[in-house]
């Protein structure tokens, strides 16, 4: 069982930045595939970055560039460092902990965090 716990969301201006974290609790965080994603109103829940349990990291087009996601293990923490931020960055963002086998295998159900939004306005 792991329990996540997003924060560092809030309102910034185009151009800013906002750096997100997601406490993980509950079992081994190391051995996890972290990701965050992302739903803005009206659209669908899209898979924004990912960092593996190796550490290889992964990220749509439109955020390469802009966005980083990093780990730290002994903290149990995953981070997702935002700048030059736009507004159709705009929505709540999650944090998701799966287990992946070497193979590719998916290990039981994927854990959630509750989302904290992000705003990107002038």
């Amino acid at each position: 069982q792991v329990q996540l716990v997003e924060s560092g969301g809030g309102l910034v201006q185009p151009g800013g930045s906002l750096r997100l974290s997601c406490a993980a609790s509950g079992s081994i965080f190391s051995a996890y595939d972290m990701r965050w994603y992302r739903q803005a109103p009206g659209r669908q829940r899209e898979l924004v970055a990912k960092i593996t349990s190796g550490g290889s990291t992964t990220f749509i087009d439109s955020v390469k560039g802009r966005f980083t996601i990093s780990r730290h293990n002994a903290k149990n923490t995953v981070y997702l460092q935002m700048n030059s931020l736009k507004p159709e960055d705009t929505a709540v963002y999650y944090c998701n902990a799966v287990r992946i086998t070497s193979s590719g295998l998916q290990i039981g159900a994927p854990y959630w965090g509750q989302g904290t939004q992000v705003t990107v306005s002038p």
